[in-house]
């Protein structure tokens, strides 16, 4: 038989475990930023190397960036490198901060994802488009956790 006082005991683990879990699912839900900006970067040494492919989860911005870059020739190729990272950067921020459960970061980084989204519709890259949405659900799912680990 269990005593009285294991009761607050159990309590505790389970609220543990619960916050835990949350603390989990944000960090995974944070690292899609990570994913978005490491595969823009990737997307970005491919075109300028020639290659043919890409990564659906990368941003369509950057992509925009690579066209023209490519246009310019060489000086393209530099501005090319310091557009891309800094946009590859602010996604790594947005990571960084809404790993530490920064709300503003989710709600920043979906919405500039989003409209990233919007860029892609509007390239008929529908592949992409639906890899958005699939990326952004995750993302949403991070975020709400975050907001009922604080409720």
């Amino acid at each position: 038989m269990a005593s009285a006082g294991s009761a607050p005991a159990t309590l505790d683990n389970r609220e543990a475990v619960v916050q835990a879990a949350t603390l989990a699912r944000v960090h995974v839900s944070a690292r899609w930023f990570y994913w978005i900006a490491a595969l823009s970067l990737v997307n970005s040494a491919v075109v300028i190397f020639g290659g043919q492919f890409h990564f659906v989860v990368g941003l369509g911005v950057t992509s925009v960036v690579d066209a023209v870059a490519k246009q310019l020739g060489s000086a393209g190729i530099v501005l090319d490198l310091i557009i891309n990272s800094v946009v590859a950067g602010v996604f790594c921020l947005f990571g960084y901060c809404a790993s530490k459960s920064q709300k503003w970061a989710f709600l920043v980084g979906m919405a500039l994802y989003a409209l990233d989204g919007l860029l892609l519709l509007m390239a008929q890259d529908y592949l992409s488009v639906a890899f958005h949405a699939y990326a952004l659900y995750c993302i949403y799912r991070g975020l709400a956790a975050q907001a009922a680990a604080q409720a």
